[in-house]
């Protein structure tokens, strides 16, 4: 770990997140050149998920600050340096969801029609991120005598690297579902990620040694979100398998109602 200024100009935590977000923005581009999608609607998504990510980081502050007023309202409500990654996720993807709702008729792409593509782009910038956080030495693990513990500066004894272990996950994540999608076209990524992540996140909070606050008695406010990803991404599965079959099923009908027109010309 190294919380210092490189040459006294900035921080690797900082890097690390510049080259998540650059790595993310690669892979929309990346997918937006192999399969063709709309130059336009791609733009829009790099334009809003610039926006998004701005609005993600100001809830990541304001879901942290409201975590700590509910468990101590003495200390009045206060906005500070200390963020979480799921109140950024969530603020994010509903700024993102609004904007896209507002302009969405500007394009021939819909939404779902790439879907599978932004958890690839999540799970790359997290991954970084998270590497960013082990350099900051934030987001670290309970005490261990384990031989992957670390001693930060500042503490008395190793901790689990909580923050490489969640890097390691997301990475490989990462890779299975830029795999799927590239590869096999596959559809349900999103599903994947939130219930792949929502599980990891509620497991690996046991092993995080930073108090950051609840707002439900006996779990940690990600273990709480992290069972509703699990659930989200079951519901969307299911919502989206349902779509998949209305789409088909029209169509079909499209086809037989232009063969029984073809054949009534004959």
């Amino acid at each position: 770990m190294y919380p210092h200024k490189i040459f006294g100009l900035f921080y690797l935590y900082g890097l690390m997140i510049a080259i998540g977000l650059l790595a993310a923005f690669a892979v929309l581009f990346y997918y937006g050149k192999k399969k063709k999608i709309e130059e336009k609607f791609i733009d829009f998504i790099f334009y809003n998920g610039i926006i998004s990510i701005a609005v993600g980081f100001g809830a990541a502050a304001l879901f942290q600050a409201t975590y700590n007023y509910i468990e101590n309202p003495a200390a009045g409500f206060k906005i500070t340096g200390s963020i979480t990654f799921m109140g950024g996720l969530l603020g994010g993807v509903a700024c993102f969801l609004l904007v896209y709702f507002l302009f969405r008729k500007k394009f021939k792409t819909k939404l779902t029609e790439t879907l599978s593509m932004f958890p690839c782009a999540i799970l790359i910038a997290h991954g970084f991120g998270r590497i960013g956080c082990f350099f900051a030495g934030c987001c670290h693990g309970t005490e261990t005598d384990c031989f992957l513990g670390v001693q930060f500066p500042g503490m008395d004894a190793p901790v689990h690297p909580t923050q490489l272990y969640e890097a390691a996950f997301l990475f490989i994540m990462f890779g299975i579902c830029f795999y799927l999608l590239m590869k096999k076209d596959f559809k349900h990524n999103l599903s994947v990620y939130l219930i792949s992540y929502g599980i990891f996140r509620f497991l690996i909070e046991y092993l995080r040694g930073d108090h950051r606050g609840e707002f439900v008695a006996g779990i940690s406010p990600s273990q709480f979100w992290g069972v509703f990803m699990v659930v989200a991404g079951v519901a969307l599965y299911f919502a989206l398998r349902y779509l998949e079959k209305r789409a088909a099923r029209n169509k079909k009908q499209t086809e037989e109602i232009e063969q029984n027109q073809e054949e009534k010309k004959q």
